[in-house]
């Protein structure tokens, strides 16, 4: 064939690359190369970096060989040229061995956001050595096991010992504010790190790397971004659901699919459930719920008095089996408020020398947790919607079709959702009707479209409201 000059061959082979790579992939990797020369049957390309050149090799080899074949012939060859300084030449039909280095290239870095630098430092084509920011006491061994987080905990262990398996991956995990998502998410990537060592392991709060992600942006270093990203074996993201802008999104759906692809664990936290993520694209949604998604529940009795328990042992602290029932009972919502309370119980025992009794504990639960004005339970919604609408329970929880119970049932799920703290979707579903979160979540919905557009119904929602006198927390 004729040969063509480099900028012709070059464009020649993008457009075949970009009906073979995904869209995503063809504007982060093969876009930015840009053709320096073409001599003979050698194609001269100038990439950004060691990694980038590498990247390339490890992940499209084969998409590189076919084309220049297609485009240059059977003894198409490939040289690098990385920021004007080296060559380095891989024959397209088979990777060859490297040419030695004229001089060292700078690695670029992106920052964390304001003055200080991300200590995350892309070191060439060696393997990461970075803090993986995990705190010891979020272990397994630090974590109270009940029926609130039973599955989490135990995928949790199954994924630590071999982690990337794709039954698990992703692994998403959501519930409401101090259930122990961030204390699971951690206690997986300490035990990782034990049982795997040569493991690259990275905790990154949501908040983190949309900071970082918005200073690369402006540094123009989003390739640099990325390219650290998807050297990471264990990516552990907490708090996804702070990813709300495009850009962000675009970014963590790209090292989704770098990761998995490499058989990489992802592990995601959330408040909510991915079919909740009303601002997620829909693309990325669709990879959170590849895997597996467990919910944490409101912690049982039990597993409040277990951990009370546990968290007096280790601070050396003694309670009484009144004071720990009184705790157990009064702080039914979350681990973090029951956290709060044994701090307070803690700095008394052992900074002011109190002893802890009952009254000390009553004071400390009101100072910390508060006095409800209001307490809307579950049973207390269904029992005002059925007096409302003159409905016996067995027919508000029936699986009857007829519009009056239908329509009493989604009122029952609106409210019990609005007005009860930290009650999950799964849990409103199990006790009005067996339903599953879906269907809660599509009754919330209705409800909410009907009050807008339906003033008789809005009547009877706002009806009931004042039976419970609800006060939103």
């Amino acid at each position: 064939m004729e040969q063509a000059n480099h900028i012709t061959a070059w464009s020649d082979c993008l457009d075949i690359i970009k009906n073979i790579v995904d869209p995503q992939q063809y504007s982060t990797w093969f876009k930015p190369l840009k053709a320096v020369r073409l001599e003979g049957h050698t194609l001269t390309l100038e990439v950004p970096s060691d990694f980038y050149r590498d990247f390339l090799e490890t992940h499209f080899l084969n998409v590189l060989k076919k084309t220049l074949v297609r485009v240059i012939g059977m003894d198409a060859r490939l040289n690098y040229r990385i920021s004007v300084a080296r060559n380095h030449t891989m024959d397209v039909p088979s990777l060859p061995g490297r040419e030695p280095e004229n001089k060292p290239v700078s690695v670029p870095t992106f920052s964390a956001g304001g003055a200080s630098s991300n200590p995350y430092v892309i070191p060439g084509v060696q393997r990461l050595k970075i803090n993986p920011n995990l705190n010891r006491n979020y272990s397994f061994e630090n974590l109270i096991e009940g029926e609130c987080n039973h599955m989490a905990v135990t995928a949790g262990k199954s994924i630590a010992v071999q982690p990337g398996k794709a039954t698990f991956n992703p692994f998403f995990i959501f519930g409401g504010p101090g259930l122990g998502k961030t204390h699971i998410a951690q206690a997986i990537g300490i035990a990782i790190k034990e049982q795997h060592p040569e493991l690259v392991v990275l905790y990154v709060p949501g908040g983190r790397f949309k900071v970082q992600f918005m200073d690369a942006s402006q540094r123009n270093e989003i390739t640099d971004f990325l390219n650290f990203y998807a050297r990471i074996d264990v990516l552990i993201v907490d708090d996804i659901q702070e990813m709300a802008s495009p850009g962000v999104q675009r970014a963590i759906f790209h090292i989704f699919n770098q990761l998995h692809q490499a058989g990489k664990q992802l592990i995601f936290t959330s408040d909510r459930p991915p079919v909740e993520l009303q601002t997620f694209e829909e693309r990325l949604l669709s990879r959170l719920k590849w895997g597996l998604n467990v919910e944490l529940t409101v912690p049982d009795y039990k597993t409040r008095v277990a951990m009370l328990r546990s968290r007096s042992a280790r601070e050396g602290v003694e309670l009484s089996e009144e004071v720990i029932d009184f705790l157990a009972t009064s702080i039914r919502t979350n681990f973090r408020e029951l956290e709060g309370v044994m701090t307070s119980l803690v700095a008394n025992a052992t900074l002011a020398k109190k002893e802890i009794t009952l009254d000390l504990a009553r004071q400390l639960v009101s100072h910390v947790v508060g006095e409800p004005k209001n307490d809307i339970t579950l049973d207390k919604v269904v029992k005002s919607v059925c007096e409302y609408f003159d409905l016996t329970r067995d027919m508000l929880l029936s699986r009857s079709r007829k519009r009056q119970f239908v329509q009493a049932r989604q009122i029952a799920m609106y409210l019990s959702r609005n007005y009860i703290p930290n009650i999950s979707l799964s849990t409103i579903g199990a006790e009005i009707g067996g339903k599953d979160h879906a269907t809660v979540l599509h009754a919330c919905s209705t409800v909410q479209d009907l009050m807008e557009t339906d003033k008789v119904f809005r009547q009877y929602v706002a009806d009931i409201e004042k039976v419970l006198n609800p006060v939103k927390r």
